[in-house]
């Protein structure tokens, strides 16, 4: 009977297995391989020489560059965090189960068309001549520089992570026990002190898992920080791109690379050890 279910599992789990074998663990092979060659004459060399490490690391921009896309990853989750939630608190709990329906599929309409063109779509509302600066001009305000910064860059973000940030808090929160929170009324506990002490936690898995995804599709996000904010500041995605344009440093960008993969692995295994902290805690007791 072992032996049939260990020939079961095996064959259905063989196509995963095959494919990440063959879409990440040999990929990463060779970016780690490559990470060590050297580029002399515009030619790669398969040498093993670290001089590629110890060049990236040693630079100021590689840092710059760093820090500033783990900050706009972070404040980006976080913002998405915050707007996310009383969106999908009052789909959970205020909604019928007719139009938390229909409010899912409309959360799912914008994946129907490309990220790079919404983008460019919000190219024509934050120019100098564009749709919000017409519109601020009927008040006698503006217009204001909006492309090319920042603010602009969390807005591709926010269009890249929010809907799937909602929806999948919204399925944490729709698998909340509802007596926890009967209960909590039945004491007498306010709607605010409700959602912190008893929502918030009982959805504290799908709440982080929600922002560790915002935060890996915004911190390898190459398009937002290009198109709408103008590569200024640089990103370690933009890094990449400027370092293959000089001298074909492949190996110095995959240096770069290989940095994001160990930033966001550990990002990972830090936020899926906070989620469910308090369940093993709950477990041993």
């Amino acid at each position: 009977m072992r032996r049939a279910i260990s020939l079961y599992g095996l064959t259905f789990s063989l196509p995963l297995l095959v494919w990440q074998l063959l879409f990440f663990v040999f990929p990463l092979a060779f970016l780690v391989a490559l990470s060590f060659w050297t580029v002399k004459n515009f030619t790669m060399r398969p040498d093993f020489d670290p001089v590629n490490w110890v060049t990236m690391f040693g630079k100021p921009v590689f840092w710059q560059a760093y820090g500033t896309t783990v900050a706009l990853a972070a404040s980006a989750s976080a913002l998405a965090s915050v707007l996310a939630f009383p969106c999908s608190y009052a789909i959970t709990f205020k909604l019928s189960d007719s139009a938390r329906r229909w409010a899912i599929f409309l959360m799912v309409i914008p994946f129907f068309t490309s990220y790079l063109v919404r983008v460019y779509s919000w190219q024509i509302f934050l120019s100098d001549a564009g749709i919000v600066n017409v519109i601020l001009g009927w008040f006698g305000l503006g217009p204001y520089s909006m492309l090319n910064t920042p603010g602009a860059t969390m807005v591709g973000y926010m269009t890249l992570s929010l809907p799937l940030v909602i929806l999948l808090q919204l399925f944490s929160l729709v698998f909340i026990d509802r007596t926890l929170i009967e209960a909590a009324h039945n004491m007498r506990c306010g709607r605010l002190r409700t959602v912190f002490e008893v929502v918030i936690p009982s959805a504290r898995v799908g709440l982080v898992i929600a922002a560790l995804f915002c935060f890996i599709l915004t911190f390898g996000d190459f398009v937002s920080p290009v198109y709408l904010g103008g590569g200024d500041p640089t990103t370690l995605s933009i890094l990449i791109t400027d370092t293959t344009k000089s001298g074909q440093q492949w190996p110095r960008a995959a240096v770069i690379a290989l940095t994001m993969i160990g930033t966001l692995l550990a990002v990972a295994f830090l936020a899926v050890r906070f989620a469910y902290a308090g369940q093993a805690k709950g477990a041993r007791k």
